[in-house]
């Protein structure tokens, strides 16, 4: 047996070599992965749990069991710290490692737990709640009548409210008569009306009513929670269904990471491993339901107040939320289980919401979920007078093109590049991340800003605003901004290859091996944008890209002046380093514009009205999919996007904004790449601090 094991940390996705006998604890700190401890490792504080992940992952090539990590000892059996030890958790300065092994670091473990950047707004929107109150007091029993309580409260609703034909499901049963009795009669009952919506009736025909829970004597609280679950993070928003308003927010990284950071590591889990399905659902549930909970507590309101929960993500998630299996979304002819909005009871999911309703959003296709709905539904392709762009970037890009009369929309593998991953110096939006980098065309030297932080690296007391804050690596803004300005200045060249001639003139390029790399900081961590780093980000563009002029041309549109940039990864980055990079076709550079999470926009816009449910229905079903997979031109357009900002298209927009640098001719070209020239424009939104 080897001395030496695979130790794989998610999320981060970083691998250490471990021997044998070592702790997970110093496999950690070796690879240089944060995991908190107070105690110094002697199992007092209870800062360093991890939890270990069994089965196999083919995204690493290792299976991970039981027997990886030495059983608990005294010190983990007797722990009696104050931070309790959870369940199936291990104390990392304890577990000795015995093999191959797949190690979680769970958010309240790591020293700077992610930050989650995800706003909402809803805009004007007209109130139409699914969920409502109706306060009631019904007649005393007397000896004689022969009616039941339930009888009486649908009597009593078609009598004061005029709701006919309301259901009293089997759920309500059990607590409906000391709700009665515990408000002597005056009760308020929740009630979840569905309606069908046509052009003729505008109000929406009824075609479902029932009771959800009977609550006690008068109560107005009336709240529900929409979710977006995405394949890395789960944002949750409350909304008083009263008024429309956002009472509090929330949002963690998705646990399922710990599976695979990719959509189709994790169908390949479920795969491989007998029960995967299952565990892949428990855990994204337990997302759902833990940032319910930090919901209520943020708004101070119990859980019962909560009427109605609406959950949009992408397919897989989708599928994985409502307990499907999602492996015949990870072949063609990628098959969706259903389509449809589906209705159904909070419980139903295994959330603790016993009064609460739930919607799940449509699906537009195989690769295009209900998150790509949700924020159609927001943002309006379908209802824009002039073409729209609206690209959601992920680990699994969904891109939908409105021209005002049509719509289309298809997915790109982009891959997780963009959020850190497949980076050297990548990581998560956390404090200590580099979100914004300048280089200086004359000196190659850059500066750059750091979440947490509010003054930018060359600023006068940047290291004291720092504080005991570590400068850690790029996030994903950070990322596209530190290649696209390597670009202007010539570090790189269109191809993407760092010019190896420049470490003459600036000692921030160094030899790599066989190729060079760019020094982003020397201290106190080192930070490298390598030539493997442009490639990553080089692949990741241009499959995003690729899909886009895919859909250009099946729409027959050469030129959009409004490209909405969603999610969190959107709303951070610079639009003109975008049109750099190549991520956008050319276009006026005000018309770029990042939007914030449009898909949590959407699915509260359907908390809080059913016929948004219903324009999303019937938006989403017409919708022309277009299968990139299956697409002859899609390669062809991919290695033209391959190029910054593009091989072959034209950068007029972007051309007033930056002087980009000149191309080589064809004979220059096979020569190697050339100094270019350092001087260039600077655009208003590149100067901003």
């Amino acid at each position: 047996m080897s001395s030496e094991h695979r130790v794989v940390f998610t999320p981060s996705g970083i691998e250490a070599s471990a021997a044998e006998g070592s702790t997970v604890l110093d496999a950690a700190r070796t690879a240089g992965v944060d995991i908190d401890s107070v105690c110094g490792g002697r199992g007092l504080c209870g800062r360093c749990q991890v939890s270990p992940s069994n089965g196999q992952f083919a995204k690493w090539g290792l299976t991970s069991t039981d027997d990886a990590l030495s059983a608990p000892g005294p010190t983990e059996l007797d722990y009696r710290g104050r931070r309790p030890l959870e369940a199936d958790h291990r104390l990392s300065c304890q577990a000795a490692v015995l093999g191959d092994v797949v190690i979680d670091v769970p958010p309240q473990s790591q020293v700077h737990s992610p930050v989650v950047r995800k706003a909402v707004d809803l805009g004007e929107i007209t109130l139409d709640p699914v969920v409502t109150l109706h306060y009631l007091e019904l007649p005393i029993a007397v000896l004689g009548d022969e009616i039941s309580d339930a009888e009486r409260l649908v009597g009593a609703l078609d009598h004061d409210w005029d709701l006919s034909d309301v259901e009293v499901p089997a759920s309500v049963l059990p607590a409906l008569s000391s709700a009665i009795a515990a408000g002597s009669g005056a009760v308020t009952a929740v009630v979840h009306t569905r309606r069908q919506y046509s052009t003729q009736a505008e109000d929406g025909e009824v075609v479902e009513r029932r009771v959800l829970t009977v609550r006690p004597g008068y109560s107005d609280a009336e709240f529900g929670v929409a979710v977006d679950v995405g394949s890395t993070t789960v944002a949750g928003y409350l909304l008083d269904l009263a008024t429309g308003e956002v009472a509090a927010t929330a949002g963690r990284m998705n646990p399922q990471i710990r599976f695979g950071e990719d959509l189709m590591s994790r169908v390949s889990y479920a795969m491989l491993n007998p029960g995967g399905t299952a565990e892949l659902t428990t855990a994204v549930r337990s997302a759902i339901d833990n940032v319910i909970g930090e919901l209520c507590e943020a708004a101070a309101i119990d859980r019962a107040d909560v009427c109605d929960l609406v959950v949009v993500g992408n397919p897989i998630m989708h599928h994985l939320v409502l307990g499907i299996d999602p492996t015949p979304l990870g072949a063609a002819p990628f098959t969706l289980a259903v389509r449809d909005g589906v209705w159904a009871n909070a419980s139903d999911i295994e959330v603790d919401l016993p009064g609460a309703s739930l919607y799940v959003g449509p699906c537009i296709a195989g690769h295009v979920g209900a998150d790509a709905a949700a924020a159609l539904l927001a943002e309006g392709p379908h209802r824009s007078t002039r073409p729209q762009l609206l690209v959601d970037v992920g680990t699994n890009a969904e891109i939908v093109l409105g021209d005002g009369q049509k719509v289309w929309a298809a997915s790109s593998p982009t891959g997780p590049a963009f959020e850190g991953a497949q980076i050297s110096c990548g990581q998560r939006a956390t404090a200590g991340a580099i979100e914004g980098v300048r280089i200086d065309p004359a000196t190659l030297e850059p500066r750059f800003k750091v979440i947490g932080c509010d003054l930018w690296s060359d600023d006068l007391g940047f290291e004291d605003a720092l504080g005991s804050l570590e400068v850690s690596g790029l996030c994903g803004s950070g990322i596209i901004e530190v290649i696209a300005e390597m670009f202007l200045v010539g570090i790189i060249d269109h191809r993407g290859v760092i010019g190896g001639e420049l470490a003459e003139r600036s000692p921030r390029i160094i030899a790599d091996g066989r190729t060079f790399s760019y020094v982003l900081q020397i201290q106190p961590v080192p930070l490298l944008v390598t030539q493997n780093d442009v490639r990553a980000v080089q692949l990741a563009k241009a499959a995003l890209r690729a899909g886009i002029d895919l859909l250009f041309e099946h729409a027959g549109i050469a030129e959009v002046a409004d490209v909405r940039l969603a999610g969190a990864f959107g709303a951070h980055i610079s639009p003109v380093h975008a049109m750099v990079l190549g991520l956008v076709p050319d276009g006026p550079v005000e018309g770029v514009k990042g939007v914030g999470n449009a898909s949590g926009a959407g699915a509260a816009r359907m908390l809080v009205s059913g016929s948004q449910r219903a324009e999303t229905e019937q938006a989403a079903r017409e919708v022309v999919k277009i299968e990139t997979a299956t697409e002859a031109r899609f390669q062809e357009l991919f290695v033209a996007a391959m190029s910054l900002p593009h091989e072959t298209a034209p950068t007029p927009h972007l051309m007033q904004a930056v002087d980009l640098p000149s191309r080589p001719t064809t004979d220059s070209e096979t020569a190697g790449p050339k100094r270019r020239r350092p001087t260039r424009r600077r655009h208003a939104t590149q100067e901003q601090r």
